[in-house]
């Protein structure tokens, strides 16, 4: 993390979130319940923001442990590299507001457009609860019911939803050939050029 934040000469931002299906059994370890992942996530988070701001750092947790870690020279960023931390339910959220400097969400699992953005922006709502008028970084994954790149006019669509609910940043797929994220280059291109001078 220290090298992609001295290359990128503090352009850095680092993604977290408490992990989908595979993560807590890829290395062979056990299924976690969901609050068994939040509460690995709390952990990990305080560990690693103790890392990046501290020199030799001691630490036991029930998922994670260091001994005299160094972190030396430290982030170019200071006092650490910013963390944009995925969240849904109320802990994380909490996590999210004090540990990052923004929130991601893909919305909860739907195939359905009007209910992911339903679930988009009942989860927005529960952040202004935790943040209380405080401005906070958003991001919006918009690919989770429908391609927002399938056609200008849908991404122009939830980019303006996204937009009012104040999410400041989106995030999409590069277009394939085939696929969920089937799409043409040049809708990406006319988006480009046309569409997101206008949203500045």
């Amino acid at each position: 993390m220290l090298a992609l934040d001295d290359i990128s000469n503090g352009r850095f931002l680092c993604g977290i979130g408490s992990g989908g299906g595979i993560d807590s059994t890829i290395l062979g370890g056990e299924e976690l319940t969901p609050r068994q992942k939040v509460d690995r996530l709390a952990e990990f988070v305080e560990l690693l923001d103790k890392l990046l701001t501290t020199d030799r750092v001691d630490f036991k947790g029930e998922y994670f442990e260091t001994r005299n870690g160094r972190t030396l020279p430290g982030c170019v960023q200071q006092p650490r590299v910013p963390f944009i931390m995925a969240a849904n339910g109320p802990r994380s959220l909490r996590l999210a507001t004090r540990y990052g400097a923004g929130w991601v969400t893909t919305g909860l699992k739907s195939d359905d457009f009007e209910t992911w953005f339903g679930s988009v922006r009942d989860l927005s709502h529960r952040l202004d609860d935790v943040l209380e008028s405080r401005p906070f970084d958003r991001y919006l994954a918009l690919d989770s019911a429908r391609y927002s790149l399938s056609s200008v006019g849908a991404f122009e669509d939830v980019v303006g939803r996204a937009a009012d609910l104040g999410f400041t940043d989106v995030i999409t797929h590069w277009p394939r050939a085939e696929g969920v994220y089937a799409g043409s280059e040049d809708v990406l291109e006319q988006i480009a050029a046309e569409v997101i001078p206008r949203l500045r």
